[in-house]
């Protein structure tokens, strides 16, 4: 009985998480660098500014100090005119906001103070207006210089474009990286995925450059030969065992019908033959993985083909509840094999002591899959030995077990579900009895 594993709600193949994660770092190294790049340029950059403002501060202080108190407001009318270069009479009044708002602006301000001096005020705006002011003093009279329309800063407005093509690298930088870690992995996957289908002869690349792949590529390549001389050596000794086993008992039966003479003694005999027989076949089923061929099933069809061969008013009773038309994706000798085990399993342990077993076969549809319930109306299972029923050999309590058997029907079952791509799941009903699920691929 397979038991769900609970999904994380985001699930990511390990090429995305390693992706995501590439992208993220080499992205945030690209941002690092850029800001980086930007306080190194503030500083050098902060001091060129200080430089020229001082130059032009000392020029404006040069040309007010060689003018008198009437060629000054001419000096001052025309710098007030000019473009590139305003200098004002200070008031009193004058609203300001200082200039060092950021490292930028803190630098240019403290070289500026120093170059000018201590009582230097460097603003980004002045009644309102913004630009970048530099207040000095010249005897006792203050004045404002302004040098542009709107404070200095450090940006890389011209290198944008860099900034997104470095971006766009990061991220098909990080994709193929990504799938070259990954790729062995995705092999690796591959070949596991094969051998759990029964395939054992695995490839694997044994010359890659990466000492560690090329070790685990050796030992899982080593691992599918082992497997493949195993499974080789089993398929033989079963079958050896097979056929040592059904002479003698072939041989003792036809001793049994000829040389014993109470009939109930023979009956009893034969039966026994007859279960050793069975016995022999459900390891040879077990053991012995038939080659799948996967292709559209009517259900409906294979279900009524082996509920046939088992209906029997005495012993065992099956209603089909399918509708026609209702395909799967299965092999049908493995689907045959499934049912066959459910119906046999039903018709030994799913009844009540002295009636025939009653069993009910429906499907749930549940998106592309659909879900094939067969349920007999017996005793159930306890609880406690419900996860055991598919464990080869195991058998519950007396109430299920009181034919004789080899215990590998439901196993049996449970190998041939996983083969088909399905998935199985055992319950008790809840008004009584053993329900099982089979979830196959719905076929169009």
């Amino acid at each position: 009985m397979m038991l769900e594993i609970a999904k994380p709600r985001l699930a990511l193949n390990l090429f995305w998480r390693t992706f995501a994660l590439l992208a993220l770092l080499l992205s945030g190294g690209v941002l690092a660098w850029q800001q980086t790049f930007k306080v190194l340029e503030a500083e050098p950059r902060a001091l060129e500014s200080a430089q020229q403002l001082a130059g032009l501060v000392n020029l404006s202080r040069v040309a007010l100090a060689e003018t008198d108190s009437i060629n000054r407001v001419a000096v001052l009318s025309t710098l007030a005119r000019s473009e590139a270069v305003q200098v004002r009479v200070a008031e009193q009044q004058d609203r300001w906001q200082p200039y060092d708002a950021n490292a930028f602006a803190k630098q240019l301000a403290a070289e500026l103070r120093m170059r000018l001096g201590p009582d230097t005020v460097v603003a980004r705006s002045v009644n309102g207006e913004p630009g970048l002011w530099v207040r000095f003093r010249m005897g006792n009279d203050s004045f404002w210089l302004q040098t542009s329309a709107a404070p200095l800063s450090v940006s890389l407005p011209n290198n944008a474009w860099w900034l997104g093509v470095a971006l766009v690298a990061t991220a098909l930088g990080s994709a193929l990286i990504t799938r070259l870690i990954n790729q062995p992995l995705r092999e690796l996957s591959f070949a596991a995925h094969r051998i759990r289908e029964g395939e054992y002869d695995s490839r694997l690349d044994e010359s890659t450059r990466t000492s560690e792949i090329r070790e685990v590529n050796m030992g899982f390549n080593r691992m599918a030969r082992e497997l493949a001389k195993m499974e080789e050596d089993r398929t033989v000794m079963l079958a050896g065992i097979s056929h040592d086993l059904r002479t003698p008992l072939a041989r003792l039966r036809l001793e049994t019908e000829m040389s014993v003479a109470d009939e109930q003694a023979r009956q009893f005999m034969a039966h026994d033959i007859e279960q050793l027989d069975a016995i022999i076949n459900k390891f040879m089923d077990y053991a012995r993985p038939s080659e799948l061929q996967l292709q559209p099933l009517d259900l409906t069809e294979v279900v009524e083909h082996e509920a046939q061969g088992f209906r029997n008013l005495d012993q065992i009773r099956i209603r089909v509840l399918l509708p026609m038309g209702l395909k799967v994706w299965a092999d049908e000798t493995e689907l045959a094999r499934v049912l066959l085990n459910l119906f046999e399993n039903a018709r030994r342990y799913g009844h009540a002591p002295g009636l025939p077993t009653l069993v009910e076969v429906s499907h749930v549809l549940q998106g592309p899959w659909i879900t094939l319930q067969v349920r007999d109306f017996g005793p159930g299972v306890p609880q406690d030995k419900m996860a055991r029923l598919t464990t080869p050999f195991f058998r519950g309590d007396a109430a299920r077990t009181a034919a004789t058997g080899a215990g590998l029907g439901l196993a049996i079952v449970e190998k041939s579900v996983q083969r088909l791509g399905g998935q199985l799941d055992i319950c008790n009903a809840e008004d009584g009895g053993l329900l099982t699920s089979i979830r196959l691929q719905k076929a169009s």
